[in-house]
Protein backbone atom coordinates (compact mmCIF):
# COMPACT_ATOMS: atom_id res chain seq x y z
CA UNK A 1 0.00 0.00 0.00
CA UNK A 2 1.37 3.40 -0.85
CA UNK A 3 -0.25 6.95 0.29
CA UNK A 4 0.42 10.00 -1.44
CA UNK A 5 -0.79 13.67 -1.68
CA UNK A 6 -3.58 13.81 -4.11
CA UNK A 7 -2.79 16.77 -6.60
CA UNK A 8 -5.72 19.05 -7.70
CA UNK A 9 -6.42 16.86 -11.18
CA UNK A 10 -6.66 13.77 -8.69
CA UNK A 11 -9.63 15.17 -7.57
CA UNK A 12 -11.79 13.46 -9.11
CA UNK A 13 -10.63 9.90 -7.91
CA UNK A 14 -12.11 11.07 -5.05
CA UNK A 15 -15.42 11.98 -5.84
CA UNK A 16 -15.26 9.07 -8.13
CA UNK A 17 -14.13 6.76 -4.66
CA UNK A 18 -16.99 8.12 -2.73
CA UNK A 19 -19.92 7.47 -5.26
CA UNK A 20 -18.26 3.90 -5.13
CA UNK A 21 -17.90 3.53 -1.38
CA UNK A 22 -21.24 5.19 0.16
CA UNK A 23 -24.00 3.12 -1.11
CA UNK A 24 -22.64 0.74 0.60
CA UNK A 25 -21.60 2.37 3.73
CA UNK A 26 -24.63 4.23 4.38
CA UNK A 27 -26.95 2.08 2.59
CA UNK A 28 -29.19 0.54 5.81
CA UNK A 29 -28.21 4.11 7.61
CA UNK A 30 -29.88 6.94 5.28
CA UNK A 31 -32.33 7.37 2.28
CA UNK A 32 -30.67 6.60 -1.13
CA UNK A 33 -31.92 10.57 -1.22
CA UNK A 34 -29.62 11.99 1.44
CA UNK A 35 -26.98 9.67 0.35
CA UNK A 36 -26.90 11.57 -3.41
CA UNK A 37 -27.55 14.96 -1.92
CA UNK A 38 -24.32 14.64 0.77
CA UNK A 39 -22.07 13.49 -2.68
CA UNK A 40 -23.49 16.47 -4.30
CA UNK A 41 -22.39 18.24 -0.93
CA UNK A 42 -19.79 17.01 0.10
CA UNK A 43 -18.08 15.29 -3.05
CA UNK A 44 -18.32 17.21 -5.93
CA UNK A 45 -14.68 18.00 -7.31
CA UNK A 46 -15.13 21.71 -7.33
CA UNK A 47 -16.33 21.32 -3.50
CA UNK A 48 -12.88 19.14 -3.17
CA UNK A 49 -10.78 21.77 -5.19
CA UNK A 50 -12.31 24.68 -2.61
CA UNK A 51 -11.80 22.83 -0.12
CA UNK A 52 -8.21 22.40 -1.26
CA UNK A 53 -7.60 25.79 -1.80
CA UNK A 54 -8.41 26.50 1.61
CA UNK A 55 -5.61 24.24 3.00
CA UNK A 56 -7.47 20.90 3.46
CA UNK A 57 -5.02 17.92 2.63
CA UNK A 58 -5.75 14.76 1.22
CA UNK A 59 -4.57 12.07 0.15
CA UNK A 60 -5.13 8.66 -1.42
CA UNK A 61 -4.59 5.33 -0.63
CA UNK A 62 -3.16 2.87 -3.80
CA UNK A 63 -3.29 -0.60 -3.06
CA UNK A 64 -1.72 -3.23 -6.02
CA UNK A 65 -1.42 -0.20 -8.68
CA UNK A 66 -5.82 0.63 -7.86
CA UNK A 67 -6.91 3.35 -5.99
CA UNK A 68 -8.56 2.19 -3.36
CA UNK A 69 -9.74 5.19 -0.72
CA UNK A 70 -8.51 8.74 0.53
CA UNK A 71 -8.59 10.42 3.99
CA UNK A 72 -8.77 14.85 3.99
CA UNK A 73 -7.39 16.43 7.14
CA UNK A 74 -8.21 20.20 8.05
CA UNK A 75 -6.34 22.03 10.08
CA UNK A 76 -8.91 24.05 12.89
CA UNK A 77 -7.37 26.67 15.12
CA UNK A 78 -9.48 26.20 18.79
CA UNK A 79 -8.44 29.02 21.41
CA UNK A 80 -4.31 28.72 21.21
CA UNK A 81 -3.93 25.44 19.83
CA UNK A 82 -4.32 24.01 16.77
CA UNK A 83 -6.38 20.36 16.03
CA UNK A 84 -6.46 18.48 12.76
CA UNK A 85 -10.28 16.85 11.68
CA UNK A 86 -9.77 13.90 9.36
CA UNK A 87 -13.04 15.52 7.60
CA UNK A 88 -13.63 11.78 5.63
CA UNK A 89 -11.94 8.41 5.22
CA UNK A 90 -13.26 6.12 3.18
CA UNK A 91 -11.58 2.62 1.92
CA UNK A 92 -13.14 0.23 -0.53
CA UNK A 93 -15.19 -2.21 1.19
CA UNK A 94 -13.01 -4.95 -0.15
CA UNK A 95 -10.29 -3.67 1.41
CA UNK A 96 -12.08 -3.73 5.09
CA UNK A 97 -10.01 -5.66 7.68
CA UNK A 98 -6.29 -5.54 5.87
CA UNK A 99 -4.70 -2.42 6.71
CA UNK A 100 -5.20 0.54 4.99
CA UNK A 101 -8.00 2.90 7.13
CA UNK A 102 -4.73 2.23 9.81
CA UNK A 103 -2.36 3.58 7.73
CA UNK A 104 -4.42 6.42 6.43
CA UNK A 105 -4.95 6.87 10.39
CA UNK A 106 -1.36 6.36 10.50
CA UNK A 107 -0.61 9.74 8.54
CA UNK A 108 -3.00 11.59 9.94
CA UNK A 109 -0.82 11.37 12.93
CA UNK A 110 2.33 11.98 11.36
CA UNK A 111 0.64 15.55 9.80
CA UNK A 112 -0.51 16.58 13.12
CA UNK A 113 2.63 15.71 14.67
CA UNK A 114 4.97 17.51 12.04
CA UNK A 115 2.20 20.44 12.24
CA UNK A 116 2.63 20.39 16.22
CA UNK A 117 -1.39 19.73 15.90
CA UNK A 118 -2.73 19.11 19.58
CA UNK A 119 -5.28 16.13 18.84
CA UNK A 120 -6.82 14.39 16.10
CA UNK A 121 -11.20 14.60 15.77
CA UNK A 122 -13.62 13.42 13.57
CA UNK A 123 -17.33 12.75 13.16
CA UNK A 124 -18.99 9.66 12.10
CA UNK A 125 -22.56 8.57 11.70
CA UNK A 126 -23.80 6.92 15.28
CA UNK A 127 -24.89 3.91 13.36
CA UNK A 128 -21.54 3.63 11.14
CA UNK A 129 -19.51 0.46 11.97
CA UNK A 130 -16.22 2.55 11.30
CA UNK A 131 -17.05 4.03 14.77
CA UNK A 132 -15.64 0.58 16.23
CA UNK A 133 -12.32 0.99 13.93
CA UNK A 134 -11.68 4.52 15.42
CA UNK A 135 -12.00 3.14 18.93
CA UNK A 136 -9.61 0.50 17.70
CA UNK A 137 -7.19 2.98 16.76
CA UNK A 138 -7.20 5.29 19.63
CA UNK A 139 -10.70 7.07 19.05
CA UNK A 140 -12.90 7.88 22.23
CA UNK A 141 -16.48 9.34 22.03
CA UNK A 142 -16.50 12.80 23.03
CA UNK A 143 -19.84 14.12 22.09
CA UNK A 144 -23.20 13.30 20.21
CA UNK A 145 -24.19 15.81 17.52
CA UNK A 146 -27.03 16.30 15.38
CA UNK A 147 -26.51 18.66 12.49
CA UNK A 148 -29.10 19.58 10.30
CA UNK A 149 -27.53 19.95 6.47
CA UNK A 150 -30.85 21.31 4.75
CA UNK A 151 -33.38 20.14 3.03
CA UNK A 152 -34.70 18.07 5.16
CA UNK A 153 -31.82 16.05 6.29
CA UNK A 154 -29.49 15.43 9.47
CA UNK A 155 -26.45 14.12 10.21
CA UNK A 156 -26.66 12.04 13.83
CA UNK A 157 -22.89 11.91 14.76
CA UNK A 158 -20.14 10.92 17.24
CA UNK A 159 -17.35 13.34 17.59
CA UNK A 160 -14.41 11.30 18.25
CA UNK A 161 -11.09 12.61 19.48
CA UNK A 162 -7.47 11.15 19.74
CA UNK A 163 -4.63 12.88 21.90
CA UNK A 164 -1.29 12.69 20.26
Amino acid sequence: MRIRLARAAELPILEALARAIWPSTYATIISAAQIEFMLDWMYSTKTLLQQQEEGHEFYIIETAGIDSGFMALEWVKVEKSTKIKINKLYVLPSLHGQGAGRQLIDKAIERAKATNASQLYLQVNKANKAKDFYLRVGFQIDQEAVFDIGNGFVMDDYIMTRAL
